[in-house]
């Protein structure tokens, strides 16, 4: 999990809305590259799609096909990523073991699809595609519907070429331009719009009920940090230390990590 220069300029110098942009960016790229190989459509970043209660979802990347629309959630993170897709957040965890927390992605994605049909009022076929920086490692990512890839930005072509190669056309061309222009004029955000939409994200992560640091080791799922399995609390049978509880890997014997239990 060690990061070169580039990681330590990105963490370090750049903003997170800066790396988000950037991730966005890198992904319009690798969709040229899918046009070029003959998978044609058009590609909008940052559409913000109304919702019923006046605020908007704001998509990261469409790709509109005759296949339908690809809709494309950017994390450009680095560290390790833990998440399950029953999970309300997911786990970023740099390499000092600090760990932050953001909104599980599939879940933010299903929304974003959601209000996309309702604005679009018509049946037009909707991939959800979930993609994370080539600088992370996705550690233990459990997902188990199987049209929801989760996947990193190397991997993106595949999965179109993929899921393209499984779907008939639903589409006209003259309607994929119709669609495009629709959701064109939605990247077009004025700012009010922009600020209203950061509002209700910071709003939803200041109500977000996270354990106390004091509480974590009961309360969250730990993650081995040597092998990324799960540890299980468990106490001392046996020996000198018969009695002490402490979290062991459940990998164990294969890994046999050990972190004591913490005091208050």
């Amino acid at each position: 999990m060690g990061k070169g220069l580039i990681d330590i300029l990105l963490d370090n110098i750049f903003d997170a809305d800066w790396k988000g942009r950037q991730g966005e960016k890198l992904i319009k790229r690798k969709l040229n590259w899918v046009k070029f190989f003959g998978r044609n459509g058009e590609v909008l970043r940052n559409v913000y799609v109304p919702k019923d209660d006046g605020r908007t979802s704001e998509i990261d990347v469409v790709f509109i096909t005759q296949k339908g629309i690809f809709v494309i959630e950017s994390k450009n993170y680095s560290g390790w990523i833990f998440g399950n897709e029953k999970d309300a957040n997911w786990t970023v965890m740099l390499q000092n073991k600090t760990k932050n927390y953001f909104y599980n992605p599939v879940k933010q994605n299903r929304a974003h699809i959601k209000w996309l049909g309702s604005y679009l009022s018509e049946e037009v076929p909707l991939f959800s595609i979930i993609v994370f920086s080539e600088r992370c490692e996705l550690k233990k990512v459990t997902v188990i519907s199987e049209d929801i890839p989760v996947i990193k930005r190397d991997r993106l072509y595949a999965t179109i070429r993929s899921i393209w190669n499984k779907n008939e056309d639903k589409l006209t061309k003259d309607k994929v331009n119709e669609i495009y222009e629709k959701l064109r004029v939605l990247t077009n955000a004025d700012e009010a719009t922009k600020q209203v939409h950061i509002d209700a994200i910071n709003s939803k992560k200041q109500n977000l009920t996270l354990p106390k640091a004091e509480d974590k080791l009961e309360t969250e799922k730990k993650i081995c940090p040597r092998c990324g399995a799960e540890l299980v609390f468990r106490t001392a049978k046996r020996g000198d230390n018969a009695g002490n509880q402490f979290y062991g890997c459940s990998a164990f014997p294969k890994c046999r990590y050990i972190e004591k239990k913490a005091t208050k």
